[in-house]
């Protein structure tokens, strides 16, 4: 029973042989230079994709703030299937006594001076309903991912591309020794 070769045949080109041409030898370590930075870049990138997100995120969720703000107008009636929220004014104040105003989303038909629960920054400004924990890891995972693959890409694609020019140059010499050597076969055999 034969032994198991994995590594002598996955390392073929490091092999000492005869038939082993000088850009063989530099394919594979062209081809190890791009699949490890291929791996290291793109969970590098990743990783750290996600860590930035994931604390942007969290800084946003630290400095939104709850404030209680009035309609200033009735919020009008809505017709149709998606109908049900609207777009109304309110008012608010922020931390340092400023009076603000802006547009939410409320539903339809609330009337004026209704209370409506608004997401401010510390500096009173209206801003988006914070990201909850889980929504957010979520998101900062699929950037990062997309992220990694993006980074990831560029040195694939260099490998790919090198070797892709090194196998034409191995072409090419064939194709010059077969135009010379192909002839005289002919001759031989004859």
């Amino acid at each position: 029973m034969a032994a198991f070769r994995g590594p002598r045949v996955w390392l073929w080109r490091w092999r000492s042989n005869p038939l082993r041409r000088r850009s063989d030898v530099l394919e594979a370590w062209i081809m190890l230079a791009a699949w490890v930075f291929t791996v290291l870049g793109g969970a590098v990138a990743g990783l750290v994709t996600v860590g930035a997100v994931e604390n942007s995120l969290a800084r946003e969720r630290a400095e939104s703030r709850t404030v209680t703000a009035q309609l200033i107008e009735d919020a009008p009636e809505a017709s149709g299937p998606a109908g049900r929220v609207v777009w109304a004014r309110v008012h608010w104040t922020s931390p340092d006594g400023t009076a603000r105003s802006g547009q939410v989303r409320v539903s339809a038909g609330t009337s004026a001076d209704t209370p409506v629960l608004v997401w401010t920054d510390p500096d009173g400004r209206l801003v988006d309903r914070s990201t909850a924990v889980a929504v957010a890891r979520l998101r900062a995972w699929l950037i990062g991912a997309f992220a990694g693959a993006g980074v990831a890409g560029v040195p694939f694609a260099a490998g790919r591309f090198l070797g892709g020019r090194l196998e034409r140059r191995r072409m090419d010499r064939w194709d010059t020794e077969w135009a010379r050597i192909g002839p005289l076969w002919g001759r031989m055999t004859s």
